[in-house]
């Protein structure tokens, strides 16, 4: 069975855009969501939420560039502007004017910064663990090998299973969460052809921080945070919910970087609950 097979279903979709073959789900109808993972992840990461949000909504996610089944892109950039550019492009394509945004760490930072750059095609934002604060900074593990010379060139053709099966319990909670399924997809989706290069390539990328200029954004904002998130400490979830003038912070204690997959049933609600009613802004 080959990867494509392993992880597409009848609702897999492929667009051809900018020389990459765009791996994305769209499924449900209603108000639109879009889902966007963090580094080394995928779609996959949302499977348990999307099972419950296309109840009630269209919920669209994707694999970004660099990483699941879309793979590296063409030029070997991914910079901000990359992705700002590739998720306009993605969201035109659809024909989807404006939507909510949610996002998990990378996905988080990108999220934001879209609302930033684009307020007009975001609704409400949802921010799961988001980069781009760097407070309290604390660098994973998988940037600290990318960033090492030598080191990172080993990596590109050797992973170790084990080392990323570390990685994987290192953004859990809850240990009993990390199944032998869980790191195989992680696993698979790390070693696929193209992506460690990407990735090594991505955490040596030069970003501008425009976290100073977070107050601009207006949007309702949930910001949901795991209390032992080791990769992005709760003290970044304060710093966006003091920074940003419409939020609810909702901290999960026990909980790591990736609500969504540890808790899913709980964060998912949360996240209908804050759909649904929004919040009054702040004073």
């Amino acid at each position: 069975m080959t990867i494509i097979d392993k992880y597409t279903n009848k609702q897999s979709r492929f667009m051809k855009m900018n020389q990459m073959m765009v791996h994305y789900r769209d499924e449900g109808v209603g108000e639109i969501i879009l889902l966007i993972h963090g580094t080394c992840s995928s779609l996959h990461t949302f499977d348990n939420w999307t099972r419950r949000l296309k109840k009630k909504y269209r919920v669209v996610r994707l694999d970004l560039p660099g990483f699941g089944l879309t793979g590296p892109t063409k030029n070997g950039k991914y910079t901000m502007n990359t992705y700002m550019s590739f998720l306009k492009k993605f969201q035109d394509n659809l024909g989807i004017e404006r939507c909510h945004y949610a996002g998990n760490s990378l996905g988080g930072w990108l999220a934001w910064e879209y609302a930033l750059k684009y307020p007009k095609r975001v609704n409400k934002l949802i921010l799961i663990a988001a980069a781009g604060c760097f407070i309290d900074q604390r660098i994973p593990l998988p940037f600290i090998i990318a960033r090492t010379p030598l080191i990172n060139k080993v990596m590109q053709v050797m992973t170790p299973k084990t080392l990323v099966a570390r990685f994987v319990r290192e953004v859990f909670g809850d240990q009993d969460k990390v199944t032998e399924e869980v790191i195989d997809r992680y696993y698979d989706m790390v070693t696929r052809r193209g992506n460690r290069e990407a990735f090594v390539t991505l955490a040596n990328t030069k970003y501008e921080i425009h976290f100073d200029r977070i107050k601009e954004i207006k949007h309702k904002t949930l910001i949901m945070w795991g209390a032992a998130d080791t990769w992005v400490t709760v003290k970044n979830a304060t710093a966006f919910d003091n920074e940003l003038s419409d939020s609810k912070l909702i901290i999960y204690e026990g909980v790591g970087h990736i609500p969504m997959e540890e808790i899913p049933e709980r964060s998912a609600r949360d996240v209908m609950k804050f759909l649904l009613n929004g919040k009054t802004a702040k004073k």
